[in-house]
């Protein structure tokens, strides 16, 4: 065998570190950059009216985003009941008892393809699915578009942490009598809690900034919810709307709900880690 030259060896370690570092320092200084932005452009925006009063037309002082604001929540409340517990069952089934089963490689590739699907692809899937059927926008359709994209999440999410749970845990329940379900739910999920909530937690956040599919499914409203089965206000569709106007007061409202936005994942995601630190303990 023939010694590659050591200093070779050495340039070229020294090109990926400097590669790797620049990449790095550029990632975090443009994040640096769009947080800095945010919020020296939406701080301005942030007040009591911002979250109590409802939009007012363009060049009338006053008026806040309490409607976008409320129905942004519902909208991920709702989509966070109906993909947690749908995902947290596929996981167990993945995890627990599906395992190298040819179903289980057929889930795992779906959810695989549907974590990276664009998530404007599902809201016209939804569109075509909910809203042409039911024959308006309505809240109901933004949320099973949320829902949908959140749940791969929570289910890859769920089977990575119970696999994590060492198999002498199992088995010492299975060995006291223990039936598989009971194991399940009271020793396996317990010890993975943590890691779960970490991928709950990781799926709303990966949902509260989406715009695309609740322009097909949702669409906005100036008004406050009064119906789930009507056009819903939401903030991103707000920002969307805003940012176009030529109007300042709307571009000033459409960087305070820029600020909210961030500020709210920023929170999801420093809590998400916080906890999935805490389960590595």
């Amino acid at each position: 065998m023939i010694p590659r030259p050591y200093t070779g060896r050495r340039i070229t370690n020294l090109l990926v570190n400097v590669i790797s570092v620049t990449a790095a320092v550029m990632g975090i200084l443009i994040l640096i950059w769009i947080t800095y932005m945010v919020i020296y452009r939406g701080l301005a925006a942030i007040n009591l009216d911002f979250f109590t009063k409802l939009p007012t037309p363009p060049m009338m002082p006053g008026g806040g985003l309490a409607n976008a604001i409320l129905g942004t929540l519902v909208m991920t409340v709702l989509a966070t009941l109906i993909a947690v517990p749908i995902g947290l069952l596929g996981g167990i089934c993945l995890g627990e008892f599906g395992q190298q089963s040819r179903v289980a490689e057929v889930c795992r590739f779906a959810a695989n393809v549907l974590i990276g699907m664009p998530s404007i692809i599902i809201g016209i899937f939804v569109y075509g699915l909910l809203v042409i059927t039911m024959g308006n926008f309505s809240g109901w359709a933004g949320a099973v578009a949320l829902a949908i994209i959140m749940l791969p999440v929570v289910a890859r999410t769920t089977e990575d942490m119970l696999r994590m749970v060492p198999d002498p845990l199992r088995e010492s329940a299975l060995a006291m009598g223990a039936p598989r379900w009971k194991v399940t739910l009271s020793i396996v999920f317990r010890a993975a809690k943590s890691g779960i909530i970490t991928g709950v937690l990781l799926g709303v956040a990966r949902v509260s900034g989406e715009t695309a599919p609740l322009l097909f499914t949702a669409l906005n409203s100036p008004y406050m919810i009064s119906s789930l089965s009507q056009p819903t206000p939401n903030l991103t569709v707000t920002i969307f709307n805003y940012a176009m106007s030529p109007y300042e007061d709307w571009q000033q409202l459409a960087w305070g709900a820029s600020l909210l936005i961030t500020v709210s994942v920023l929170a999801l995601t420093l809590l998400a880690r916080f906890t999935f630190g805490e389960q590595k303990r």
